[in-house]
């Protein structure tokens, strides 16, 4: 059985920054691309960061040069290191395989404040 469990997320002040990490069991874990999405109130899931078994790293425009993606593939484990965070990084982050095929976990919220 797939599951995916997001953590780390919380309220911080702009400018502040947080660590999310996303555990994953039931795959094959190092063969996956992975990737960190969110979802902000009556707004589409979109795609923030991935990377891929190489360990090739790609992201979206609004947080190039802010935003970190890693995976620790001994621990089934993806991160998203997220510096400068802004207000509109605010959501509820998920993570899932690239392009988002497995069952979606709670996610976890980042609530960054003015």
């Amino acid at each position: 059985q797939v599951q995916l469990v997001e953590s780390g997320g919380g309220l911080v002040q702009a400018g502040g920054s947080l660590r999310l990490s996303c555990a994953a069991s039931g795959i094959i874990f190092s063969t996956k691309a992975m990737g960190w999405y969110r979802q902000a109130p009556g707004k589409q899931r979109e795609f923030v960061a991935g990377i891929i078994r190489g360990g090739v790293t790609n992201y979206a425009e609004s947080v190039k040069g802010r935003f970190t993606i890693s995976r620790e593939n001994a621990k089934n484990t993806v991160y998203l290191q997220m510096n400068s965070l802004k207000p509109e990084d605010t959501a509820n982050y998920y993570c899932n395989e690239l392009p988002g095929k497995l069952p979606w976990g709670q996610g976890t919220q980042v609530t960054v404040s003015a």
